[in-house]
Formats: C-alpha cells, sequence, structure tokens
C-alpha cells in the first residue's frame, strides 16, 4: 500500500475515532485499478550472472593515461595526481592502499 509521506498526520485520538467500515472503505478506495504488468517482460530486462554475452558487442572509448594522472603499483588503477600518497623507489601508492 502506498503512503502519502506529505499528507499531514493524524494525532492517535482521531485514528482510534475511525469506524471499521471506515477503514474497509478507504482500503478499497485506495487501491489501485492498474493492469498488471506481463512477468515475462519485465524478466526481459533482468541480466543473469553467467549469461552468455557472446554475441554482445561492447562499445567504450578508452582514454590514454592523462599527464595528471599515474597508475598505483598496488592496486595497478589509474588516478589523479591528488589522490598520490608516496612514492617509493620509484614505485607511485594511491591513498587508497597505503
Amino acid at each position: 500500500m502506498a503512503t502519502d509521506y506529505d499528507a499531514p498526520r493524524r494525532d492517535e485520538v482521531d485514528l482510534g475515532e475511525d469506524s471499521l467500515e471506515e477503514l474497509k472503505a478507504r482500503r478499497v478506495d485506495s487501491q489501485s485499478g492498474a493492469v498488471d504488468v506481463d512477468e515475462a517482460e519485465v524478466a526481459e530486462s533482468f541480466e543473469l550472472p553467467g549469461a552468455d554475452l557472446a554475441d554482445e558487442e561492447l562499445t567504450v572509448k578508452v582514454l590514454p593515461m592523462q599527464q595528471d594522472e599515474f597508475r598505483c603499483a598496488r592496486c595497478f588503477l589509474v588516478h589523479h595526481r591528488s589522490q598520490l600518497a608516496l612514492e617509493r623507489n620509484g614505485e607511485l601508492i594511491c591513498r587508497e592502499c597505503v
């Protein structure tokens, strides 16, 4: 059931005054008349782990390492120079690996 969090809240005193018939009527009124979505259509959009993606073509533009970047000697990720923590024997190490 959807809840409208922007609606003004009612006191507990007001909630106790509602009759059972009023609560049932509100429940029926709040139910949506939307048509159920076909489960097969929804399932097609999910990617399963280990799925065969051999026929898929990936297009990613790979940029060369920039002048203000370095490759960490421990995790081998390319970071911005602001992430450089220390340099030991010519090896550059990022803040995360220190």
